[in-house]
């Protein structure tokens, strides 16, 4: 009696043929996914400045001004300090300041140089005033 051991397995040409199967896949997928990963950053952006806008407004109708540039957005969070005083000011305007999409804090100017009562903005995904695509400034005077 012989024993007869079949050996299975994939042969060269199949596996190089599902290598450069994959690799055509990647070509294909990657450029639209990393596209849209940028998009997506710069659209959290837009939200995070309007949310923030938003309870500014809300800060303004208790308070009867916006936070001064040296008491920031952070009055959004805590009580401010200093003039303008926050006579009627509440928690809850947001309970935590987000950070920008890439990792850094959103700025703040009062008044603003872009819009009349204040700007809030972020450098984009290089850090660095000015810039285009993912690298563009992102602000309350250039929301869709």
């Amino acid at each position: 009696m012989k024993l007869q051991f079949k050996q299975s397995g994939f042969t060269l040409i199949e596996v190089m043929a599902v290598v450069v199967i994959l690799g055509l896949l990647v070509t294909l997928v990657v450029p639209r996914v990393l596209g849209r990963q940028e998009q997506a950053q710069i659209q959290k952006a837009q939200i995070d400045i309007q949310m923030l806008s938003g309870a500014l407004t809300m800060y303004k109708l208790d308070n009867f001004n916006f936070p001064s540039t040296s008491q920031g957005i952070e009055s959004l969070v805590n009580k401010p300090s200093g003039t303008p005083e926050a006579k009627n000011w509440r928690s809850g305007y947001v309970t935590r300041l987000p950070k920008d999409p890439w990792g850094n804090p959103y700025l703040y100017l009062q008044p603003g140089n872009n819009s009349k009562d204040y700007d809030i903005w972020s450098y984009g995904a290089d850090g660095k005033k000015g810039g285009t695509g993912p690298d563009q400034d992102i602000g309350n005077w250039n929301l869709p």
